[in-house]
């Protein structure tokens, strides 16, 4: 399978919308948007982050299909990755190429990550691309409804 990055363009968005209401997905990612069946607050997020000049954001794609997003965004210093990937790509390792792809736009060190501490497969992909566990957090997840535990990862120069 070949994993590519490009340009997010608009007609990404209603896959991106699409993918992030599953429920599963949600779930796994817990810190996601108070309501993300919200068509109006999705738009006027990707709006913000599509012409904020210190975002990067880029579409997945696996064979020419989108399965997803990835990004980094944050003050130099405190940069942080984020990405989703379509649930039905999920164990091929796509969110690890894509992830790896990513790093090589961006040289700039240290850049962060969160994810929630049981989502033992988002984990697993930052540390595949370098990503250490350099602290604990707790965080209240919208998807989850509650308080939970979160992993602090950095990537070092």
């Amino acid at each position: 399978m070949h994993i590519a990055l490009r340009e997010v363009h608009d007609s990404d968005l209603p896959v991106f919308f699409r993918q992030m209401n599953d429920p599963e997905a949600l779930h796994m990612a817990a810190f996601t948007a108070k309501d993300p069946a919200d068509r109006d607050a999705f738009d006027a997020h990707w709006k913000r982050i599509r012409s904020s000049a210190g975002v990067l954001n880029r579409t997945v794609l696996a064979d020419g299909d989108v399965v997803g997003h990835a990004a980094v965004y944050g003050e130099p210093g405190e940069r942080e990755v984020t990405y989703w990937i379509d649930r039905a790509y999920w164990g091929r390792g796509i969110a690890t190429a894509a992830l790896r792809a990513l790093l090589t736009e961006v040289p700039e060190r240290p850049l962060h990550a969160r994810a929630a501490a049981d989502n033992a497969g988002s984990v697993r992909v930052l540390e595949k691309c370098g990503f250490r566990v350099g602290g604990h957090d707790r965080g209240f997840a919208n998807a989850r409804g509650e308080e939970i535990d979160e992993l602090v990862l950095t990537l070092e120069g």
